[in-house]
């Protein structure tokens, strides 16, 4: 049976994982009858946003690797402790926490880094041109990892594209029910709630990159 490492940075779309396109990735993956680990850094979160505000909440902090594990319902590892060689691909849903906890490229922009754990972690599955699906805001952090010339998509958002750019990677725009593929580097990209108005439109395109993936595998 097939193993899919999915990769979490929080819990809730403004400074976590968006939860709506983790549990569809989760529940997409189940449907190809291939087993998944959830992982995340055990890190702090850049900051904590209230929810029903919109406000950042001053004076609170909160866990990546805790909130992460709301979503993996407590079945979650240290992303320090993942290790390529024991999965056939890598999933990476989006929401803030990509752009704020995986990598600061939500201050940074173009001069954004990302989390050390997760380029090692991702650079192993590049190596053996292994499958790897980064979705929503994700596929930002891609030029670092996979390095110029990266094709992905974030759906049609020109700021950001043009911010990809200036990373070396190749922008395609796409629309919410559809996915890029990298064919030289086995990725897939989709943009999800970068676009999506609801969750069956999201919905549409992690599935599609699901799909592919499983193609891939074969």
């Amino acid at each position: 049976m097939k193993k899919i490492a999915v990769v979490l940075s929080g819990s809730g779309v403004f400074d976590g994982a968006e939860i709506h396109e983790s549990v569809l990735t989760l529940l997409a993956l189940e449907r190809h009858g291939f087993e998944y680990q959830c992982f995340a850094p055990n890190i702090e979160q850049m900051h904590v946003i209230n929810h029903l505000t919109g406000d950042v909440a001053e004076g609170e902090s909160r866990n990546v690797l805790v909130e992460a594990a709301r979503i993996a319902r407590g079945d979650i590892i240290d992303l320090a402790e993942a290790k390529a060689q024991d999965f056939d691909a890598a999933i990476l849903p989006g929401g803030f926490g990509a752009a704020k906890n995986l990598s600061d490229f939500a201050v940074k922009g173009s001069d954004c880094s990302v989390n050390s754990d997760l380029v090692s972690f991702i650079k192993d599955f590049a190596k053996d041109k292994k499958p790897v699906g980064f979705m929503c805001i994700a596929p930002a952090m891609l030029p670092h990892i996979y390095g110029q010339g990266t094709q992905l998509t974030i759906g049609t958002d020109q700021e950001t594209a043009d911010a990809i750019k200036a990373m070396g990677g190749v922008h395609q725009s796409c629309p919410v029910e559809d996915i890029v593929v990298d064919e030289d580097n086995n990725l897939v990209t989709t943009p999800a709630y970068m676009l999506a108005s609801s969750v069956s439109e999201a919905a549409k395109g992690i599935d599609k990159l699901v799909d592919k993936i499983a193609l891939m595998l074969g």
